[in-house]
C-alpha cells in the first residue's frame, strides 16, 4: 500500500463548552416551580402556615376547654322517628313463590305455561318476602347530639326520648340523657 491513499485525521481539538443562552430564564422557572410547591403545599396543610397556627390554636385551646368541662356532653340536634324494614325468615318467600307457581301454571298451554310457572314463582316468592319484611317493621328513634367538642353522635332507641331539639344532654352507657347545667341555688 502507497501511502498516498491514507487519509490523514485532523489532531482532536477540544470543543469549547457551550454556555447558557438564557440563565436569567432557567432561575425565574426554578424559582416558579419551587413558590408552586411550597404554596400547594400551604394550601394542603403539609406546610404550616401563620393561618394554620392560629386556627390550631384556637382549636386546641377550644378541645382542651370543652374536655375540662364533661367530653360527652352536649346539644340535642334532632330527635326523628325512623322505620326499620324488619328481616324476612324465608317463609314468605317460599310461600309467595309456591302461590305464585300455582296461579302461574294456570295460565297459558305448552311452554307457554312452563314459563308462567316459573315467572309466577319468582314473582310470587319475591312478593312474599316484601310482604313479610313490612309486617316486622319497627320505629326506632334516632337523636343526633352535637358534642361540646364540636363531634357529632346519633344514638337509637325503641323508645321515644325525653329530650328535644336544644335540650343540653349527656351521653350515658350509650343513652342520651337531659343534663341541667343550672347553679344550685342557695
Amino acid at each position: 500500500m502507497t501511502t498516498a491513499h491514507l487519509t490523514h485525521k485532523p489532531p482532536l481539538t477540544p470543543r469549547p463548552i457551550p454556555r447558557l443562552l438564557y440563565p436569567s430564564l432557567i432561575v425565574a422557572a426554578v424559582s416558579v416551580a419551587i413558590f408552586s410547591l411550597l404554596g400547594i403545599a400551604g394550601l394542603t396543610g403539609h406546610f404550616p402556615t401563620l393561618l394554620a397556627k392560629t386556627d390550631s390554636a384556637q382549636q386546641a385551646a377550644h378541645a382542651k376547654a370543652a374536655a375540662a368541662s364533661c367530653s360527652q356532653c352536649g346539644v340535642v340536634e334532632s330527635v326523628r322517628a325512623v322505620e326499620v324494614r324488619g328481616n324476612a325468615s324465608g317463609v314468605g318467600a317460599v310461600a309467595g313463590g309456591v302461590a305464585g307457581a300455582l296461579l302461574g301454571n294456570t295460565m297459558g298451554q305448552g311452554n307457554g305455561r312452563t314459563a308462567m310457572t316459573l315467572i309466577g314463582g319468582g314473582a310470587g316468592a319475591y312478593a312474599g318476602n316484601e310482604i313479610e319484611k313490612n309486617t316486622h317493621k319497627s320505629i326506632t328513634w334516632q337523636t343526633r347530639v352535637r358534642l361540646d367538642d364540636g363531634s357529632y353522635r346519633t344514638v337509637s332507641s325503641r323508645t321515644q326520648p325525653d329530650v328535644a331539639a336544644g335540650d343540653k344532654v349527656k351521653l350515658v352507657n350509650g343513652q342520651v340523657i337531659a343534663r341541667n347545667d343550672e347553679a344550685p341555688k342557695q
